[in-house]
């Protein structure tokens, strides 16, 4: 019976809020962390990660709670704007542009774009990973999208990539950070794919999505979670309480301990809910 994880995008607040529903679920005895499968983009690809290895929810979450906004690592770019990743989502959702063309131009967009350093980036990104190597035991699954054509990428331990060049390109929001250089090519967020990259997680019999972002592409997720064929699934999505704590800019540090307390009293809530379709 494959379990499966799916983790979606949302920036820091997301990652922070994401760290805070599991980390719920689990107090509550749901542990949907020992997932057989994780899939995870953007900010779920770092969650995911530290899912994969078994790291420590309750620290990552004390984390998020206790570190000054000051003092909490950064993981957006440099000189970057909010207004240059809302002009990347624009050109995605306007429907008179034909998907793949539309990734295309964000492509284009990401990579004239001036960010940071791609090192100093891909360094950061690292610094919030349990380590160097691809989890074991697990199979973890990375999105990106290759700002050349917009083809769908899916790294893994398999890939022959190092787990933080995949999550870093996974994260690079168009406009806000660098696209990730990877033989020769360049990729960015996996989020440009839209969706929650439920649809790789085809053959799972249970299914969990949390999904930082749905209100913005609900439709797209149900689609992808019922392609799967799961028996047993559930969309986690904010509510109106974790709404309010992200807050307008899903990279506010200052909304990362708002945002973890958010998600630990939503994945409480949820924990009967995500029971009856994780557990047997």
């Amino acid at each position: 019976m494959t379990k499966a994880l799916v983790l979606g995008g949302g920036g820091v607040t997301g990652i922070a809020w994401e760290l805070g529903v599991l980390c719920g679920l689990l107090r509550s005895g749901v542990p949907v962390a020992d997932a057989d499968v994780v899939i995870g983009t953007s900010a779920g690809s770092v969650v995911g990660t530290l899912v994969a290895s078994g790291g420590d929810l309750e620290a990552a979450v004390a984390l998020e709670e206790q570190i000054p906004a000051e003092r909490a690592p950064r993981t957006s770019g440099g000189d970057g704007s909010m207004s240059r990743a809302i002009t990347a989502l624009a050109v995605l959702a306007d429907p008179a542009v034909p998907a793949q063309q539309s990734r295309i131009r964000v492509g284009e967009f990401a990579l004239a774009a001036t960010t940071t350093a791609e090192d100093a980036y891909v360094a950061r990104i690292a610094s919030l990973l349990p380590g160097r190597s691809w989890p074991t035991g697990r199979d973890l699954r990375i999105t990106a999208v290759d700002t050349a054509d917009g083809r769908d990428v899916v790294f893994g331990a398999s890939s022959g990539v190092p787990v933080e060049l995949a999550v870093a390109a996974s994260c690079a929001v168009p406009g806000l950070m660098p696209p990730i250089t990877i033989d020769g090519r360049r990729y960015m967020d996996g989020g440009v794919r839209l969706g929650a990259g439920a649809d790789l997680a085809a053959g799972a019999e249970h299914l969990v999505v949390i999904a930082p972002m749905a209100a913005l592409d609900r439709d797209r997720i149900l689609a992808e979670m019922t392609s799967t064929g799961a028996a047993h699934a559930v969309l986690i999505e904010p509510d109106e309480a974790s709404l309010e704590a992200f807050g307008p800019n899903f990279m506010s540090q200052s909304r990362r301990g708002p945002s973890a307390r958010a998600g630990l009293h939503q994945g409480r809530s949820l924990a009967e809910a995500v029971r009856a379709v994780w557990l047997p």
